[in-house]
């Protein structure tokens, strides 16, 4: 029994998130722990089903669109009010955008006596004009209307802050960063026989003596996929022998984003669409790269560190904590693929450096971000915010 179980059991708990991806690979060890400490979870999401059951945990499909679509969202939040105010929770912890605007309004409107909300990035930094007013506004809405809310890095929480979304008060960050921390017993190294990295290796197409650059995320513009391409080519120009690992999903909108790009079917560079398992890639990977132009931490960037390989980033927030420049990886300026392909090609021709950076990072990920710790801190805040409802309805009483 861990020592939250006593003070959590029987306490009624939501998660939310927009999508069932989303929490298929952020949030499965969390949910694990929460509900390991007898609460009686339920998971909300739009996706039909959910790739994973736990004990104790019940998934719920509720419609919340990702964009912009007034009627469907009406429907969204109509659906979600009632389904807290009939199922009488405890407390409502929603992530992802959308469903943390609608989450806000549903959770408040329904009497749920804690709200919380965990900002993963800010989609309206990318935007401008009525749209960046809308979706800022709409991060503002879920802080004022929350009961807390985290913000999954210390430069986050200070951007959001410094940004006047949210107060001083009202955000927080739980332990070091990062959204849910990091299973330790899943990105291990040791692992992957060396026989199984050489036939993913073939499987991919990859030459032998090729170093491997790997992306890990959706394919959309601002995470930076066309400035790693421009800067692949660049190191393809000057002789270096690399390949391009881009694993994640192929949605509608990404395909249609790099068809744009000419991708599909670009020499040296591999598509292998989704894995549940990306600690695979990992294991065969040189260097992870993620030139975001937002990203709220950055978890790939722990996963990768877990497993050994350093990574290449951007300096924005988020990715700041996440890489420790010239310990754990590098920083390059947003935007820039001439100081991103200097910045991969520096560590590709430096294979001492690179391991050291690679030690580093496991190091740091193993001392700072496990999983379990992670889990272990948010639990401690259920039971705080618990505990300060009793007081105050015991003084109200």
């Amino acid at each position: 029994m861990s020592d939250a179980e006593p003070l959590l059991a029987g306490v009624k708990i939501a998660r939310v998130s927009t999508v069932a991806f989303f929490v298929e690979t952020q949030l499965k060890a969390q949910l694990g722990a929460v509900s390991d400490a007898g609460v009686e979870l339920t998971v909300i999401a739009s996706d039909e089903t959910l790739a994973f059951q736990l004990p104790g945990m019940r998934y719920v499909s509720i419609d919340i669109p990702r964009k912009i679509h007034p009627l469907r969202d009406l429907v969204a939040l109509w659906r979600l009010w009632r389904f807290f105010w009939r199922e009488d929770f405890d407390i409502v912890h929603s992530t992802t955008p959308k469903a943390g605007l609608l989450c806000s309004i549903a959770a408040f409107l329904a009497g749920v006596p804690i709200r919380l909300h965990t900002f993963t990035g800010q989609p309206w930094v990318g935007l401008s004009g009525v749209k960046h007013w809308l979706s800022k506004s709409s991060d503002w809405l879920i802080a004022k209307l929350n009961t807390h809310c985290y913000a999954d890095s210390p430069s986050q929480r200070r951007f959001i802050v410094d940004s006047g979304v949210a107060c001083e008060s009202s955000i927080g960050v739980i332990g070091g960063g990062s959204l849910a921390g990091i299973d330790l017993e899943r990105f291990e190294p040791d692992r992957f026989t060396a026989e199984e990295c050489l036939a993913l290796r073939h499987d991919l197409g990859i030459p032998d003596g090729a170093a491997v650059l790997l992306f890990v995320g959706r394919f959309t513009p601002d995470k930076g996929i066309a400035e790693l391409l421009s800067a692949y080519d660049e190191l393809v120009q000057r002789g270096l022998a690399a390949s391009l690992v881009l694993l994640g999903p192929l949605e509608t909108d990404s395909e249609t984003f790099l068809g744009a790009l000419s991708v599909q079917g670009r020499a040296g560079v591999k598509m292998p669409g989704f894995s549940p398992e990306p600690e695979r890639f990992m294991a065969i990977a040189d260097l992870l790269v993620l030139p975001s132009y937002r990203e709220g931490f950055g978890t790939v960037v722990l996963e990768a560190a877990a497993m050994g390989v350093p990574a290449i980033g951007t300096a924005i927030y988020g990715l700041s904590d996440a890489v420790e420049h010239g310990s754990t990886g590098l920083l390059v300026p947003v935007r820039d693929s001439g100081a991103l392909a200097l910045a991969m090609e520096s560590l590709l021709r430096d294979a001492d450096r690179r391991r050291a950076m690679g030690k580093a990072a496991q190091h740091r990920a193993r001392e700072s971000f496990s999983s379990s710790v992670m889990s272990d801190l948010l639990l401690a805040q259920y039971i705080h915010w618990l505990e300060k409802l009793r007081v105050h309805k015991g003084v109200k009483g």
